[in-house]
């Protein structure tokens, strides 16, 4: 049973089946899952998926057109419903009235560059500068 074994093993190795190259097989699986593409880049050179054929500011332009409830679902819940990083709670006039003081070009000026732990725009890269607005007034008509 054992020179069975052995010769079942020496003639799958040595009978013209090749045995795979280990470095090949870390290479295909550390192959990068997919493409960056960035505003102004012909993205058309892309492989299959959605962003096949598409540039992309046509990808960035698909994220236009969300109401500012749909921004703050998507993107402002997670800090403005929990406080973090002092976020103004949502529906808290006494939180948010400071910043209504301020005016609305303050307001969209900070969610455009960002304060504290906020980054800029939030965690909606994508959205325009309407869209950030939109979101702002979703929240401050919560409050009020």
């Amino acid at each position: 049973m054992v020179v069975v074994a052995s010769l079942t093993v020496g003639g799958a190795l040595h009978g013209g089946v090749a045995a795979s190259d280990p470095d090949d097989e870390i290479r295909a699986r550390l192959k990068p899952f997919g493409d960056v593409c960035r505003v102004g880049q012909d993205c058309g050179g892309l492989e299959g998926g959605a962003g096949a054929g598409v540039s992309a500011p046509a990808v960035a332009a698909a994220a236009t057109g969300l109401s500012g409830q749909q921004i703050y679902d998507q993107f402002c819940f997670a800090c403005h419903n929990t406080g973090v990083g002092e976020a103004p709670l949502f529906g808290s006039l006494e939180q948010w009235q400071p910043f209504i003081d301020q005016g609305m070009p303050q307001m969209l000026a900070v969610s455009l560059t960002g304060r504290g732990l906020m980054p800029p725009k939030g965690t909606c890269v994508t959205c325009s500068e309407d869209e950030m607005q939109a979101a702002i007034q979703y929240m401050v008509d919560s409050a009020q």
